[in-house]
């Protein structure tokens, strides 16, 4: 493969008035991009994807069962691939619609008072149902349990996550936070990690606070993915930490993915609890450690770390990995969208027409509130300058 040419970081002063939008669409389309491309390999390795295809996967693809899909075990009945989205997009689109409703920062409370009466009262269109459903029929058991525990458990939405498998369950749809906190990856980390301690705990829970601050950091002018990893590593915590800085050191000395699947690979592996067989865990398998670390997310670094910040050779990257590329593809996408590169038309267009979803929509939504918030922040940071100044701290800073 032709090594990609790196993302070229635009300046602090060009189109100012238009970054936000950009960098909010560019993660959010390319988020779900990631996610459809990936779809149809999840589960499998790169040599099993590789045997399948005849090749490396360049875009969209159909299911790997073909048109046995509605019976072909272990997808059956959900119809991955053509361009249908998963359960990440459905998550992330919700969180967006919380967003929309609060319009201001998030907590678990927020979580338990709409996102959950969202997924089972709201019927919507799921492309792998290929019908209207609600979307608690199709999100894993993982996310499941923010139902059993909020809706009908009544617990502190605080304590909520604790449990639970421990999985990029939180992070997968946290790339929403970082948005709304751009360019300020330390206020992402904090509103997402109180955010999925309604769904996750441990690892699982510190994944969805690094991802929203990668995803913010990635906004910042001038931001490069190296910058990105740096913000990352200055957040993260115990394996998590230690385990992007392993699959980091490999990244940075690979320029295209095909020679780095299986570095990228053996470097996570000490810090994932799976195992080297996706579909069969591993006993100790998504159980709560301080040692340990979610796949996805240093494996998306990683990618883009390969990829220059090149949205489709990210993407490509993380989609050919296998195993829970889906997702990886996912975090991959929103991060070098965030970063501003482009999201390749014929890509969104496919996964949105095959998707039933208008994928721009909830960019818009997010980039009016991202606004909104700053402002209240603003509002509320002079308000507490004055008072502190008004009982002999420091003066304003007008």
């Amino acid at each position: 493969m032709t090594p990609t040419t790196p993302v070229t970081p635009l300046p602090p002063d060009h189109g100012t008035t238009a970054q936000l939008d950009k960098r909010v669409t560019g993660a959010l389309v390319g988020a779900a991009v990631g996610d459809a491309l990936g779809g149809p390999v999840e589960g499998y390795s790169p040599e099993q994807i590789l045997e399948r295809h005849g090749g490396r996967v360049h875009g969209v693809v159909g299911p790997w069962s073909g048109d046995a899909w509605r019976t072909a075990r272990p997808l059956a009945p959900y119809h991955k691939g053509d361009g249908h989205v998963t359960d990440d997009t459905l998550m992330t689109h919700a969180l967006v619609r919380v967003y929309g409703t609060v319009r201001d920062h998030l907590d678990a409370y927020a979580i338990a008072e709409h996102l959950v009466p969202d997924l089972i009262g709201n019927p919507r269109w799921i492309p792998e149902l290929e019908a209207e459903a609600l979307p608690l029929q199709r999100i894993f058991l993982a996310e499941k349990w923010l139902v059993a525990r909020l809706h009908y458990g009544h617990v502190d939405p605080r304590e909520a996550g604790t449990g639970n498998i421990v999985n990029c369950g939180a992070a997968m749809y946290t790339a929403p936070v970082g948005l709304v906190n751009a360019a300020n990856p330390a206020a992402a980390y904090a509103e997402a990690l109180d955010i999925a301690g309604a769904h996750q705990s441990s690892y699982g829970r510190e994944a969805a606070g690094v991802l929203a601050a990668a995803v913010a950091a990635a906004c910042v002018p001038g931001a490069t993915p190296q910058s990105v990893v740096s913000a990352a590593l200055s957040l993260a915590k115990d394996g998590t930490r230690a385990a992007i800085e392993a699959v980091c050191e490999v990244a940075a000395r690979h320029s295209e993915f095909e020679s780095a699947l299986a570095p990228l690979r053996a470097a996570v592996a000490p810090y994932d609890t799976v195992g080297p067989d996706y579909r069969a865990p591993s006993l100790g398998a998504r159980r709560p450690s301080r040692l340990h670390s979610i796949e996805e997310l240093p494996v998306a670094l990683g990618m883009l770390l390969v990829s220059g910040g090149d949205f489709r050779h990210a993407v490509l990257g993380a989609v050919n990995y296998g195993r829970d590329c889906d997702s990886i593809a996912t975090m991959a996408g929103a991060l070098a969208g965030a970063l501003g590169s482009p999201v390749p038309e014929e890509w969104a267009k496919t996964v949105a027409e095959a998707s039933r979803l208008n994928l721009w929509e909830p960019a818009a939504t997010l980039t009016a509130v991202a606004r909104e918030v700053f402002e209240r922040d603003v509002r509320r940071r002079r308000a507490h300058e004055e008072a502190f100044a008004a009982i002999g701290g420091a003066g304003c800073s007008g």
